[in-house]
């Protein structure tokens, strides 16, 4: 089935935001990374307060992911994303105003908070708007802001900091998501608000079961995912992904300069290079996955072989970066092995979207990404204490390259089908009394 002109605009349209909204928040979460040594000499911080710091977004992060799945699955994502990006602007905006370590713990608290609902509600616009056969190059698409707005991040953030301060890095770039709230809640649609020709609801449709694509998520559904082992597998999982990709994201530049000797300036755009590399990785899972789809893989199938690839990979990469003696094959050992992290990364969002029906899609996204950032927060935290006592990062590099190997085995081991939606589960009158029916 073709789509038609109103389907491919309104598919670009939902990629474009998610992108540049995806580009935004990971701009406003390197901030504090990127301003990493200036904070510390300025607010007198330790390697272990720092790392602490650096654990208050992704540990906020973390456990707002359990509401906010249901919520968007409740509320869709055109609202809930809207918040959302106003509300990380805002704490994004407050930590150029601190003073203390609690108040700044508190701004990065908001911003975790804030920025809960993004890959998630990615996620379930991929479910609304993208046919079954077609969801892995456009998860890819648009999970790759996770890399690009890192990759952008360190020459843009450090030149604002090196030209007006820290603290006005950090305003400018809440003002910046203000702004691209707006431009989201203008102009994109849920699917239940739109009127769809009968040919524009089959090709959407094909590939899922009839009676599952209006359902409306019950909380006895919800509770239910937790007794799926594919639900177990994914969290379990994500854990090594994220710990990986956090630990580089928080702890990247700090290493260049005090590991590798690198000053603030060249660390700026050197960090870039990993980045540029863990996009390719990102970008390239989706096209892998609909490729190996379309050659007689499973669903699940296309989605978790690049995955356990990409974790397997990145863990071979890291060991040697962590004990290589030279900077330039640090950088090329790091570059390689974010290809692979992202490649594992962009495949994980790639499952959510085909694991599940499509009216627990975003809960089930919610429910992996809790795994992986509960894993994720402890990597800066972990890592600081290591530094502060070993005055080294090779051991907690070492440790990503481990956490990342038992993921893979949980991958390959115990997500083996879908989740199936199931017919006589027993609504919960409390939770489904707000719950809005799609027409």
């Amino acid at each position: 089935m073709n789509r038609s002109p109103r389907l491919r605009r309104t598919q670009r349209v939902a990629i474009f935001l998610l992108t540049l909204a995806g580009c935004i928040n990971y701009l406003d979460r390197s901030a504090l990374s990127v301003a990493n040594s200036m904070i510390r000499g300025e607010m007198s911080l330790s390697a272990s307060e720092m790392g602490m710091l650096l654990s208050a977004f992704s540990m906020a992060y973390a456990f707002s992911q359990l509401p906010v799945g249901v919520m968007l699955d409740r509320f869709g994502a055109r609202l809930m994303l809207g918040v959302g990006m106003c509300a990380w602007s805002v704490a994004q905006l407050c930590g150029g105003f601190v003073t203390t370590l609690q108040q700044f713990f508190i701004a990065r608290v908001f911003l975790g908070i804030g920025e809960s609902p993004q890959f998630p509600a990615g996620a379930k616009v991929i479910g609304e708007w993208f046919n079954m056969k077609d969801r892995g190059a456009p998860t890819g698409i648009f999970v790759a802001s996770s890399t690009i707005g890192p990759a952008l991040a360190p020459p843009i953030l450090t030149g604002l900091m090196l030209a007006l301060g820290w603290r006005n890095m950090f305003i400018l770039t809440g003002v910046l998501g203000f702004l691209v709230a707006l431009g989201w809640y203008a102009t994109y649609r849920n699917r239940n608000e739109v009127k769809l020709t009968r040919e524009e609801e089959a090709y959407l449709d094909q590939g899922v079961e009839t009676q599952n694509v209006k359902r409306s998520l019950s909380g006895a559904e919800w509770r239910a995912l937790f007794g799926q082992r594919t639900t177990w597998g994914m969290l379990f999982g994500f854990m090594g992904v994220i710990y990986m990709v956090w630990l580089y994201l928080t702890w990247l530049p700090a290493y260049l300069e005090h590991e590798r000797g690198l000053s603030i300036a060249n660390t700026g755009w050197v960090v870039s290079i990993p980045y540029f590399f863990g996009t390719i990785g990102m970008v390239s899972s989706g096209f892998i996955a609909d490729r190996l789809l379309r050659h007689g893989f499973s669903p699940i199938g296309s989605r978790k072989w690049p995955i356990c690839t990409g974790l397997i990979g990145a863990a071979l990469f890291t060991v040697p970066a962590a004990l290589t003696g030279s900077t330039v094959m640090a950088v090329v050992y790091i570059s390689l092995a974010m290809l692979f992290i992202n490649l594992a990364s962009g495949g994980a969002w790639s499952l959510v979207s085909v694991a599940a029906p499509r009216h627990v899609v975003a809960s089930l996204g919610s429910i992996q990404n809790f795994g992986g950032f509960l894993a994720g927060s402890a990597a800066p935290l972990i890592t600081g204490i290591v530094v502060d006592r070993t005055h080294s990062f090779v051991n907690a590099l070492i440790v990503s390259a481990a956490v990342a190997c038992v993921s893979a085995m949980s991958y390959l081991f115990i997500v083996k089908s879908p989740i199936a939606a199931s017919d006589d589960t027993p609504s919960d009158p409390l939770f489904d009394a707000a719950t809005t029916k799609a027409p």
